[in-house]
């Protein structure tokens, strides 16, 4: 019995603490639905329902185009840092060579470094090659991070090394050891980070605001023209 009221208790408890983190989703659909007159209304309930948000936006922004873009834009950092992760991660947990922890620490320790040292050297760099208004400009310097390869070392740490013994014993070189041993058996440890990497690279807001110009490039760019000196359109 005891058991049971603390097994109710904590999905109670769990309860009221999603509602709490979707409060903010919920104000901010409600807001997108409010008529544009309401928009900074405190009421927790709309006057009204209203599509005059949405119309705004698709006026002033080609929408459609926006999502592609950045869509195309974090599935291709998302992709790049997966595959460099994944290659990374299995030469420092499978390989052992001198220096290896020191070149991984090393490596790690640079998730440590603040954007704000590399964003000017990375700017530069991209207007010397013309890069700046494009796309490449945005991935590319993106194309690695510490978190994944981090995360995927202690993966392929963990696979069992009879498997790769028996795949070299088999006449397998390193890389085919990766592609047909190890890969398929990383599928969801690989799958969970790929969404975590897609989210982060389409949540990323400063990097493509400083490369990009183009109101019609990305949503980021899109949400910034948004917000004018004269006033920002937050209905919209």
């Amino acid at each position: 019995m005891t058991d049971r009221v603390a097994r109710v208790g904590g999905h109670i408890g769990l309860a009221l603490v999603t509602v709490f983190a979707l409060l903010p989703i919920l104000w901010m659909y409600l807001t997108a639905f409010r008529p544009r007159d309401e928009v900074l209304s405190q009421t927790l309930l709309p006057g009204g329902l209203s599509l005059d948000n949405a119309a705004a936006a698709a006026e002033k922004l080609p929408i459609g185009t926006l999502a592609l873009n950045t869509a195309l834009m974090a599935g291709g950092v998302a992709l790049g840092q997966l595959l460099t992760a994944l290659l990374a991660a299995y030469a420092f947990g499978r390989w052992r060579f001198p220096g290896d922890r020191l070149l991984f620490a090393v490596f790690v320790a640079t998730w440590l470094v603040p954007f704000q040292v590399t964003m000017i050297p990375n700017y530069v760099l991209l207007s010397n090659l013309g890069w700046l208004d494009t796309l490449a400009g945005v991935i590319v310097p993106q194309l690695s991070t510490a978190f994944a390869v981090l995360l995927l070392r202690q993966h392929v740490r963990s696979f069992p090394k009879e498997l790769i013994d028996a795949a070299r014993m088999d006449g397998r070189g390193s890389w085919s050891t990766l592609w047909l041993v190890v890969v398929p058996n990383l599928r969801a440890p690989l799958a969970a980070l790929a969404i975590l990497l897609f989210v982060n690279a389409w949540n990323e807001y400063f990097w493509p605001l400083l490369v990009l110009s183009d109101p019609g490039s990305v949503v980021q760019i899109g949400l910034q023209s948004l917000l004018t000196d004269i006033g920002n359109d937050y209905g919209a």
